[in-house]
């Protein structure tokens, strides 16, 4: 693929709105994971990534947009106003129109919360709030009619939901949508909350660990989960210091909610990510790992990598840093990508205390600096769905 320009990005996640707290936390190693107060479940609680300024959606959103009011769209806004996404994207609209930008989004839960808080307000007799908008709240194109409504763009629109692979396959469907004519522009990303059915779900499945995530290692026990958004402005053409150099995707439809045990999946996503990319795997100078820290996602993972790029691959994982944040982990985690080239650090992996002798793969625990050219992120989901990312300076 001809290598796109990402000409403007920013990101919210539990550190705070914007690159800035991201950005200082990654360097001083500092884990926005604290003891869950959230959830209203039984089961066993751990560590969540919680964003305080989420709790009042409606105080952030503008009156003209009440009726988009969830947790879910205050972290998207929240993304479009920070790191002058939001002025990027008007100098882009002027140059290409409103009607050649798409708006390519993902999650997993979009505004569920809202229904989930409407449920709990129901009337004696089972009826739902009058004030319960399904369709600008929980409606998976929910999050695209919110910034359409925002920014007046007017090109294509559309979210897509595939689990934790979510906002990282909207990389490829904006490429493709860029490359087929249909735009010239793309507003890329997307958002996930937490929500009571996530963290209950996870908890029943008993994928919740008892303490702060802890990827690749020995003891790993489960996620963390997150909340937040990230968004990326993606051009047909234009000067910009890191290009989508290539993405890859597949579907190994192995288990719904398990990976294939040797990475089958994972591996053909980061071929077809290299591939789209016209790189060898030594091309790679650091790899952000899905890392979930669940014993049989790190393992299927580490065999794919290990399989793919030998034991040479500078790697971590960070979902310590800002936990499981889901749908919206692609996304976020390009972001961090992304970071890492324009500083020349690799993060480390928060919690990696003792290294699994059963894993290959080489796992960064203290920050490294050194030149990056290139970098792939992992993002791999429930059901089979894999998709991953190379990002990099232009040849």
């Amino acid at each position: 693929m001809r290598p796109l320009p990402l000409t403007a990005f920013s990101a919210v996640t539990g550190f705070g709105p914007g690159l800035a707290p991201l950005r200082a936390a990654l360097r001083e190693g500092r884990s926005a994971l604290a003891p869950d107060t959230f959830s209203r479940h039984g089961h066993p609680k751990g560590y969540i990534a919680r964003l305080a300024a989420a709790d009042t959606p409606a105080a952030l959103l503008p009156p003209a947009l009440a009726r988009f009011a969830c947790r879910a769209h205050a972290l998207l806004y929240l993304a479009l106003s920070a790191d002058g996404f939001a002025e990027a994207l008007a100098r882009a609209r002027a140059r290409w129109g409103a009607g050649r930008i798409a708006l390519v989004l993902g999650t997993s839960t979009s505004g569920i919360i809202a229904a989930e808080e409407a449920y709990a307000a129901r009337d004696e007799t089972g009826r739902l709030p009058e004030s319960f908008d399904f369709a600008h709240t929980q409606d998976f194109a929910a999050p695209a009619r919110l910034l359409a409504a925002c920014t007046g763009i007017e090109g294509p629109a559309l979210v897509l939901s595939a689990a934790c692979a979510s906002t990282a396959q909207c990389f490829g469907a904006a490429a493709e949508l860029i490359a087929a004519g249909f735009a010239d522009a793309a507003v890329v990303g997307g958002a996930d909350s937490l929500c009571q059915m996530t963290l209950a779900g996870f908890g029943a499945l008993g994928l919740i660990a008892p303490r702060p995530c802890r990827p690749f290692d020995r003891d790993r026990e489960g996620i963390s989960i997150g909340e937040g958004a990230a968004l990326f402005l993606l051009e047909r053409d234009g000067a910009a210091p890191f290009y989508l150099l290539g993405y890859g995707e597949s579907s190994d439809g192995y288990h719904m909610s398990a990976p294939h045990p040797e990475g089958a999946g994972a591996r053909r996503a980061m071929e077809a990510a290299l591939a789209a990319a016209g790189l060898e795997p030594e091309a790679i100078d650091y790899l952000n790992l899905h890392g979930t820290a669940t014993p049989a996602n790190d393992a299927a993972e580490d065999r794919a990598v290990a399989a793919l790029f030998g034991p040479r691959v500078t790697a971590s994982a960070t979902k310590g840093f800002t936990g499981h944040t889901l749908g919206a982990a692609g996304a976020i985690e390009a972001a961090i990508t992304l970071i890492a080239l324009e500083e020349g650090f690799v993060p480390p992996t928060l919690f990696h205390t003792t290294p699994d002798p059963a894993l290959l793969t080489p796992i960064v625990t203290r920050p490294e600096s050194r030149p990056l050219r290139r970098a792939m992120s992992n993002s791999f989901g429930f059901g089979g769905a894999n998709c991953s990312l190379v990002l990099g300076r232009a040849a």
